[in-house]
């Protein structure tokens, strides 16, 4: 069975753009009591999910590709003692596109890194200001160049649905991006959250965003465009070349067990979720005093398992397999998926069986999200 580990690097080592200052650190970070934290962090998770080996490994969190690559090295290697590593494990790291990260990529390669997740978030300067980065994008341009020529896969991000965004202007900054030849490309639509500057730009009438309709357009446009350039979607906003899809994200989509370590770190493993203290120095109290960093662990009832799993599964291309997870919940197939919505939405085109498997469809899949709202029944929700 899938284990994958999600480490979580809250700061930098020294003041950084990139960072939330509410998760900065003093700039003499001290290294070895961060090695020793992380490693006593990783053991306690390893006591408890020993034989399984692992398939995945991602750094994330503040600004990984920062981290010094000694102690990437010493982690990945106490993991691979811990766990042992399957054949073909996927090491991803998440970078910022800057030349100063850039400058790590090939020591980070040489302590064990095979793939990196690169920000670029946008092709055009204005754009960046607007979403405010502060590389800019012949950085941007430079740091993929570093990235392609150090590890054997590089996934980017971009963002899209962007206020006044043309589906002409988008299709073009969409096949530039194609023509980087990297083998996965996380595209999403932005989104205005609560509480940030765009939405207090919003209020005021300075920032009007693209509405519902004109996002399902170009959500369409970017699954058409990716589908005829080889890298067809395989989850709601992940496209890729079929054999470089994300294992790691395939094992939260598919409902794998996965370990967080590391300051502000989630995992879900052994039917518990887990989350790690968020201040790094609250982190490194309690693995002083306990031996992790947990601040939070608390048992999952079947039930709740049962709907994260529906509803991580159906965001995949491929889809879940209703009856297996009835049987791996203790629940019957029906207590899962309402069957008159399912026989309602696969009638209108919006659901298909493939086989044994249930799939959303390419005209279904602009409204995934009222569509999980609707199949899941209210039995399962309130239980």
């Amino acid at each position: 069975m899938a284990l994958a580990l999600y480490i979580h690097w809250p700061f930098c080592l020294a003041k950084c753009p990139y960072c939330d200052f509410n998760s900065h650190v003093r700039e003499r970070t001290d290294l070895v009591a961060w090695e020793a934290a992380l490693l006593a962090d990783m053991r306690h998770e390893a006591r408890l999910t020993s034989g399984r080996k692992l398939t995945s490994i991602f750094f994330g969190g503040g600004t990984p590709s920062l981290m010094p690559p000694v102690l990437v090295e010493a982690l990945l290697r106490e993991a691979e003692v811990l766990w042992g590593f399957a054949p073909d494990i996927e090491i991803t790291l998440e970078a910022n596109p800057s030349s100063v990260e850039a400058a790590n990529f090939a020591a980070l390669a040489s302590a064990g890194i095979n793939r990196v997740s690169l920000g670029l978030q946008a092709l055009d300067d204005k754009t960046l200001k607007f979403l405010g980065r502060l590389h800019d994008v012949n950085e941007s341009l430079a740091a993929l160049d570093v990235a392609q020529r150090n590890f054997g896969r590089v996934s980017c991000d971009l963002i899209y649905a962007r206020p006044e965004q043309t589906p002409s202007q988008w299709e073009a900054e969409l096949d530039r991006a194609l023509g980087f030849g990297t083998g996965h490309l996380s595209l999403y639509q932005l989104t205005i959250e609560p509480g940030t500057r765009f939405a207090t730009l919003v209020r005021e009438g300075k920032l009007t965003p693209l509405d519902d309709d004109q996002g399902a357009d170009l959500f369409t446009l970017t699954r058409e465009i990716t589908e005829a350039a080889g890298l067809p979607a395989y989850e709601t906003s992940n496209h890729a070349r079929p054999g470089e899809e994300s294992r790691h994200n395939l094992t939260y989509w598919r409902y794998q067990d996965y370990v967080g370590v590391g300051p502000g770190a989630h995992g879900r493993r052994l039917g518990a979720a887990t989350v790690r203290h968020k201040k790094p120095e609250n982190f490194l109290r309690a693995v002083d005093e306990q031996g992790h960093g947990i601040a939070e662990e608390r048992a999952l009832i079947a039930s709740d398992q049962a709907m994260e799993a529906v509803l991580m599964g159906l965001r995949l291309t491929e889809g879940i397999e209703p009856a297996a997870l009835a049987t791996r919940f203790g629940f019957a197939a029906h207590e899962l998926i309402d069957p008159a919505k399912r026989d309602l939405y696969i009638g209108i085109g919006h659901l298909a069986m493939d086989g044994k498997r249930l799939r959303v469809t390419e005209q279904g899949a602009p409204l995934l999200e009222a569509l999980l709202a609707e199949l899941v029944p209210d039995m399962l929700v309130n239980a």
